[in-house]
């Protein structure tokens, strides 16, 4: 008994076993490199504001117009990479002393924190899975030797 030939031609079946494939490993290739751009955007918002608020920080004249030197800082570089800077949480630490964060040959710490949504996925999700990733940054600056003299 012989075989049809319907069955037997496979020529044409090339292109839709291309498209099939290639859409089935294409796609989560492109949101793979959606997310990871993404994340390392979001990185390097959180380095850059952390960086630049611990600069502005010790270059400051008094404690106040230190925290809201480094509050505008960490605002600017945010919104400059296009994160949200409302979602953020800034801590401020010092060294040697705690209590007296611009003191000569100090250290002063900046923390940031925020979350970065992963790419076209809804907010009316939920569930045991993450939505966002979570990035930390932080930056040290000493204050100069001779802060206060001038």
């Amino acid at each position: 008994m012989r075989r049809s030939k319907r069955w037997t031609d496979d020529g044409g079946s090339a292109s839709l076993e291309f498209v099939t494939a290639g859409m089935i490993l294409l796609i989560p290739l492109v949101y793979l490199v959606l997310t990871m751009a993404a994340i390392q955007a979001g990185a390097m918002a959180a380095e850059g504001a952390a960086r630049q608020a611990a600069r502005v920080f010790v270059q400051s004249g008094n404690l106040a117009s230190a925290q809201a030197s480094a509050a505008r800082a960490v605002e600017f570089a945010l919104t400059d990479h296009g994160v949200d800077p409302d979602s953020a949480t800034i801590a401020v630490t010092c060294r040697p002393n705690p209590g007296a964060c611009l003191t000569r040959r100090g250290f002063v710490t900046v923390a940031v924190d925020f979350s970065v949504p992963l790419p076209l996925a809804p907010t009316v999700l939920t569930g045991g899975f993450p939505l966002s990733i979570p990035v930390h940054a932080t930056a040290t600056q000493q204050v100069s030797r001779f802060w206060g003299s001038g």
